[in-house]
């Protein structure tokens, strides 16, 4: 299993490495984008950050590679020169956690559902090049908690089983601004890491949770892309069922995944708008929904396919009983010494 953490996170990374490169062609630009008075987000190679600056200090969201936190942290001053004070990461995929070292160095307090604290132990435990202790979170959570910071209330809480076992989302209430981490990529295909507990009913599910959460006002933080709104994220989520229902009727109707890989007509309204043209191909997309759903339907089909074995032992059964009596005849009186003629 911690062999396919550390498989399905150095893909992850890989194909983030080549996502991020910006029209310059520099390996590493970032970008400080204002969603209101007090929140910012900072693009750059990985995902998405949330920065929260007020007078108590900073709260930020996420801290992409290592490579890049000396550069992040000089876009940071120049909004405040306050400390980082906390930090939560949303889940544990090294372009959200690689600068985790550094900051916990420097004194910011690191929070994670506890999932992400399992994870980031187990890759220590398995990588051969060392990775420093202090990446790991040092308050963990089970379900939500509650910062009262820089004048508002921060809520984080946990969607299960969506991008992987240990996502959150943070809700700045007072600001009305959402950071879903990678349960949300803007207009693009999103990435499902199913080898480390997302699943696409999840992701779905984690969707409508934070929808409920919301409201047509909100600003939305993506995992990657582009500032968000509640429609973008209706969006996503329209996207996501549709193609998850189209494939689970071909599935039923006895279709591969190499036939369903490369039906167009599925996702043509979404490519259309470029939803394919991330680092997940359409694809890839297919595939994955496609393994999702059969996983899901195993159960069913497996009792299907016993009761298939019912019917047909029932009917045979059946046969038998009402076949002609071959090779019997009607019983015959047969003389005994005591029988009188």
């Amino acid at each position: 299993m911690l062999s396919k953490i550390i498989f399905s996170a150095t893909l992850l990374f890989s194909f983030l490495t080549v996502y991020s490169q910006t029209d310059t062609g520099n390996k590493f630009n970032t970008k400080l984008i204002k969603v209101n008075n007090k929140i910012y987000m900072l693009q750059g190679k990985g995902g998405n950050i949330g920065l929260s600056f007020g007078n108590e200090g900073i709260f930020m969201i996420d801290d992409q590679y290592a490579e890049g936190i000396e550069q992040i942290q000089k876009d940071i001053k120049t909004i405040s020169k306050n400390p980082i004070q906390f930090l939560v990461n949303t889940h544990f995929h090294g372009d959200h956690t690689g600068g985790n070292a550094v900051l916990a160095q420097q004194g910011t307090i690191i929070f994670s559902q506890e999932n992400v604290h399992a994870r980031l132990q187990g890759m220590i435990a398995e990588e051969k090049k060392k990775i420093p202790q202090e990446i790991l979170p040092v308050v963990t959570f089970s379900e939500d908690l509650t910062f009262h910071y820089n004048g508002e209330k921060i809520y984080v809480f946990h969607v299960h089983n969506a991008h992987t076992d240990g996502d959150a989302m943070v809700y700045f209430t007072d600001s009305n601004v959402l950071h879903t981490g990678d349960v949300f990529f803007n207009g693009k295909y999103p990435f499902i890491d199913t080898d480390n507990g997302g699943s696409i009913q999840g992701y779905i599910d984690g969707i409508g949770k934070a929808l409920l959460l919301i409201n047509e006002d909100t600003k939305i933080i993506p995992g990657h892309g582009d500032v968000g709104t509640y429609k973008d994220l209706q969006k996503a989520s329209y996207m996501l069922s549709i193609i998850y229902k189209r494939v689970t009727t071909h599935y039923i109707n006895k279709k591969t995944e190499e036939e369903v890989a490369q039906m167009k007509d599925i996702t043509k309204e979404f490519d259309d708008l470029g939803y394919g043209d991330g680092f997940i191909s359409t694809e890839a997309f297919l595939r994955t929904v496609y393994k999702e759903v059969a996983k899901e339907r195993s159960p069913i089909d497996k009792n299907a396919e016993k009761n298939r074995q019912a019917r047909e032992k029932l009917e045979k059964m059946q046969e038998k009983q009402n076949s002609p009596q071959e090779n019997k005849t009607p019983p015959q009186n047969v003389k005994g010494s005591n029988d009188v003629d």
